[in-house]
C-alpha cells in the first residue's frame, strides 16, 4: 500500500493533532495515521543557517513520522513575510491595493521552495503519493519534478483563486501557473476558483481546458456530484477538481456540549446577564471584513434602539503576522472603531463589543459558540471558512442559534439555512443581524437542520478521502 506525504507551510505537533489543531491538521493527520507516512513542512522556528541545514527533525508517532525544518531569517523575511505573505496572499483575496512586489522576495520564494523539495527528496519512496498543501508551496512540484521525482503530486488551495486580470498584477503571474501545471491534480475550494484556473489557462496560456462537468460518484455519505476538469498547458496534462473542506460535524457537537458546564461558560452567561450573544472568531486580518462587521453592529444600535443593552457582540480575533505592516494597520482600526462604538453606546453596566485579541483552545470556542444566539462570519473575500461550519455544529439542536454568513465565503455555497448577507452592505448586515435575533425556534430549527445535512453530506473526511483517490487514480508521470 502506498504511503502518504503530506507537505505544508507549517507541520502540527503530535500534540496539537490530538487536541485543539484545526481542520488541515485534523484531515490530513486522519489519512496519514491510516496510509502512514510523512508530514513535512517548517517547524515554525527560525534558527541560524546552520541548524537549517543539518536536515529535517524526524519525530515518530505511530505510523506518521513528523518531518521539520527551521528557516533561516533571510528565507523567513523574503518566502514567509515577504512573497507569501505581501503578494500572494492579498492578491489571491482580491486586495491589490495592500500586495507588493519585491523581485529578491520571489527569487526567495522560489529558493526556499527548492531547498524544502531537496530537503524531502531523501524521505521519498516510489510509490508515495504527495499531497501539498497552500499558497506558499505553488513551486515546489516543479522543484521535486527538477530532481527527477515522477510520484503522483496533488496540490490544494486553502484560499481563493483570483480571476485572470487580477492574478496578472503578480509579475511573474505565468510562472506561478506554469508551476501549478506541475502538478498532477489541483483541488480549489469552489466551482468559482476553479474557473478562474481554467480561465486563465485558456487565454493567458494558450492551453487546452475541458470541462468534464459534473462528475457523478458515490461516496460514503451520498451521492455526491463536482465539477472537474482536464488541462494540457505547458507541456503537461493535469486535473482540476473541486473539493469543499469540511469539518466532523458530530464531534464538534459532542465536545461543545461536554464543554457546555465549564466555568468559562458560566462566567460568560453571568456577565451577559440575559442578554443575547453574537459570537464572531476569525484570525486578525484584512480580509475578514472585522472593520465593516463593526459598522454593521453599529448600525443595528442606532437604528433599532430597542437592542440597546440588550445585545453584546464578542469579537475574537487573535493577531497573525504582527510583523507584517498592514496588519498593524488593521489592529489599529478594530481596536479604535470598538472603542469608539463603545464610547458612543456604553452604560454603567453595559458594552456592546467585547474585543479580545487572544488565543483561545478550539474546543472553548465551540462551547461559546453553543451558547451563542447568532454567529457573525463575514468576510470579505474567503476560501472556505471553517468557523462557519464550525459554528453550526456546535449548536444546540434544541435552540440552535442563526449563522450569518457572507456571500463571499466559499460555505456559502453549502449553507443555505444561513442569512447570506453582503458584507459591503452594513445596512444589510444590520437588517440581518435583526432579523437573525427576532427570529422564530421553528424557522431556527429548520435552518439548522438544513444545514447539518450539509456538513455531514460533506465532512472532512469525504474531502480528504475523495482528493485522495482522485489523486491516486492519476495515470503515474513518466
Amino acid at each position: 500500500m502506498a504511503r502518504l506525504i503530506v507537505v505544508s507551510n507549517r507541520v502540527a505537533t503530535p500534540t496539537e493533532t490530538k487536541g485543539s489543531a484545526g481542520g488541515l491538521a485534523v484531515g490530513v493527520f486522519g489519512a496519514l495515521k491510516d496510509a502512514g507516512g510523512v508530514w513535512f513542512g517548517w517547524s515554525g522556528d527560525v534558527v541560524s543557517e546552520t541548524v537549517a541545514n543539518a536536515g529535517p527533525t524526524l519525530v515518530q508517532e505511530g505510523a506518521v513520522t513528523f518531518a521539520t525544518v527551521g528557516l533561516t531569517k533571510k528565507d523567513y523575511d523574503q518566502y514567509y513575510r515577504g512573497f507569501s505573505n505581501a503578494t500572494l496572499w492579498p492578491v489571491f483575496h482580491y486586495r491589490n491595493d495592500l500586495a507588493r512586489y519585491e523581485r529578491d522576495e520571489y527569487a526567495g520564494y522560489r529558493r526556499v521552495n527548492a531547498w524544502l523539495a531537496h530537503k524531502l527528496i531523501k524521505l521519498i519512496e516510489p510509490d508515495d503519493i504527495i499531497w501539498v498543501h497552500d499558497y506558499h508551496l505553488i513551486p515546489f512540484a516543479e522543484a521535486l519534478r527538477g530532481e527527477g521525482v515522477r510520484n503522483r503530486i496533488g496540490f490544494f488551495l486553502h484560499i481563493p483563486f483570483p480571476s485572470p486580470q487580477v492574478l496578472q498584477t503578480i509579475p511573474p503571474h505565468d510562472e506561478l501557473v506554469k508551476s501549478l501545471c506541475c502538478y498532477d491534480l489541483l483541488g480549489f475550494q469552489t466551482r468559482n476558483d476553479q474557473q478562474a484556473f481554467h480561465d486563465y489557462v485558456a487565454r493567458e496560456a494558450h492551453g487546452v481546458v475541458r470541462e468534464l462537468g459534473l462528475k457523478h460518484r458515490q461516496d460514503k455519505q451520498d451521492n455526491h456530484s463536482e465539477h472537474e476538469g482536464e488541462i494540457e498547458a505547458y507541456g503537461r496534462k493535469l486535473r482540476t477538481g473541486v473539493y469543499r473542506i469540511g469539518v466532523f460535524p458530530d464531534e464538534i457537537a459532542e465536545q461543545a456540549a461536554r464543554y457546555e458546564s465549564r466555568q468559562h461558560v458560566l462566567d460568560l452567561k453571568q456577565s451577559l446577564e440575559g442578554r443575547k450573544l453574537i459570537m464572531s472568531v476569525d484570525r486578525l486580518d484584512y480580509s475578514k471584513g472585522l472593520v465593516e462587521r463593526f459598522h454593521a453592529f453599529e448600525q443595528l444600535l442606532e437604528h433599532s434602539p430597542e437592542w440597546r443593552g440588550k445585545v453584546t457582540l464578542v469579537q475574537i480575533a487573535p493577531p497573525t503576522r504582527s510583523d507584517v505592516a498592514s496588519y498593524k494597520v488593521i489592529r489599529e482600526e478594530l481596536e479604535r472603531e470598538a472603542g469608539r462604538i463603545n464610547g458612543r453606546y456604553s452604560g454603567l453596566d453595559y458594552t456592546p463589543i467585547r474585543y479580545l485579541s487572544q488565543q483561545y483552545d478550539r474546543w472553548k470556542l465551540m462551547s461559546l459558540f453553543r451558547e451563542s444566539q447568532i454567529g457573525y462570519v463575514t468576510p470579505l473575500h474567503d476560501g472556505m471558512n471553517l468557523v462557519a461550519k464550525e459554528y453550526v455544529a456546535a449548536q444546540n439542536p434544541d435552540d440552535p442559534g442563526v449563522l450569518v454568513l457572507s456571500i463571499f465565503a466559499g460555505a456559502a455555497a453549502e449553507l443555505s439555512g444561513a442569512l447570506l448577507v453582503n458584507p459591503h452592505d452594513a445596512a444589510g448586515m444590520s437588517e440581518a443581524l435583526e432579523r437573525a435575533l427576532s427570529m422564530p425556534l421553528a424557522e431556527r430549527k429548520a435552518r439548522y437542520e438544513t444545514n447539518m445535512e450539509a456538513l455531514r453530506h460533506n465532512d472532512l473526511g469525504v474531502w480528504r478521502d475523495r482528493f485522495l483517490s482522485d489523486l491516486a487514480s492519476v495515470p503515474q508521470p513518466r
